[in-house]
């Protein structure tokens, strides 16, 4: 079957100030994820579906969908508060969306093939999306656990220069495989390496060479029932104690690996990542898209020699 690409897109932008997710950085006018939705292609996807909000669906159908919807099967899905487990019910004061778990569970009735997931803000490179593409393609082993994939990016290749950021830091076995992930949060470089700071505000070094998730990861789809079983004691924690936590996927994966019901193979790729947390960093992904266009890597504007 060939691979869908679910392209996580519903996140508010609270750091950012806006909608970084219609924000343009190519030469004509392109998003990020116009540039992720090419390679795809190019790597073999024949679907893409959206994980959006219903409060911006019109200006998203407009500027991003419809460029789209004649080259390569399109769907929407909502992330909304109320989506949740039988048994649940969103608190009436939370706003905040549930998380990225939680927004690949949404898309659980759009795809029934092994599929990719993204987010809609950051760029991951063409080698990449043609080795998890690659991965998906394999035939699945039977009477073993499922095979999932993730991209590994070197830690001090994904820092902001502007300010500190959050990373799913991950250790390996000898083999290859996803071992543990830990979420380090308020990341910065430092001269020759980088630290973080704990819930308690003590620092930590870090060596350098450690292996980040960017939240790239290929999936059968057996994994939303691995998802909705952890999402159900996410929401039995927030039922005793409402905060404003999120099930992320890097945890909710960390989970699922710990527990021996999926084991995940790390992909290693020669390209660079890069994203927007913070408004600082726009012109500098603008910089970089622009000497990509350059050098020849992809056209200007993104769509024009691609076939109707």
């Amino acid at each position: 079957m060939k691979p869908t690409l679910l392209v996580l897109a519903a996140g508010m932008g609270s750091r950012y100030g806006g909608l970084k997710q219609l924000d343009r950085f190519g030469p004509g006018g392109e998003t990020i994820m116009d540039y992720s939705v090419f390679d795809a292609l190019a790597a073999g996807f024949t679907k893409v579906v959206f994980v959006i909000r219903r409060d911006f669906e019109a200006a998203f159908r407009e500027a991003i969908g419809g460029k789209y919807e004649r080259r390569i099967a399109v769907e929407y899905v909502f992330q909304q508060l109320d989506d949740v487990p039988p048994g649940f019910a969103a608190p009436s004061e939370r706003t905040k969306p549930w998380g990225t778990a939680h927004a690949i569970w949404c898309a659980r009735r759009a795809i029934a093939e092994p599929f990719a997931s993204i987010n809609a803000d950051d760029y991951y490179g063409k080698e990449s999306f043609r080795v998890v593409a690659a991965h998906l393609a394999r035939p699945a082993a039977t009477g073993t656990v499922p095979e999932y994939c993730m991209v590994g990016y070197p830690i001090l290749e994904t820092l902001s220069e502007h300010a500190a950021v959050a990373r799913g830091v991950c250790e390996l076995d000898d083999a290859g495989f996803l071992r543990a992930i830990a979420e380090r949060m308020k990341i910065e470089r430092t001269m020759n390496s980088a630290r973080y700071l704990d819930e308690a505000g003590a620092q930590h070094a870090l060596r350098g060479d450690e292996v980040v998730s960017m939240n790239f990861w290929g999936f059968a789809p057996s994994v939303f029932g691995e998802i909705e079983r952890r999402l159900v004691r996410f929401f039995e924690a927030q039922r005793a104690a409402p905060s404003n936590a999120e099930a992320l996927i890097p945890v909710v994966v960390g989970d699922i690996v710990a527990r021996g019901a999926a084991k995940v193979r790390v992909l290693p790729t020669s390209d660079r990542w890069f994203g927007v947390t913070h408004p600082q960093d726009k012109p500098d992904v603008i910089d970089t898209i622009g000497k990509m266009v350059a050098d020849g890597d992809y056209p200007s504007p993104l769509w024009q020699n691609q076939a109707e």
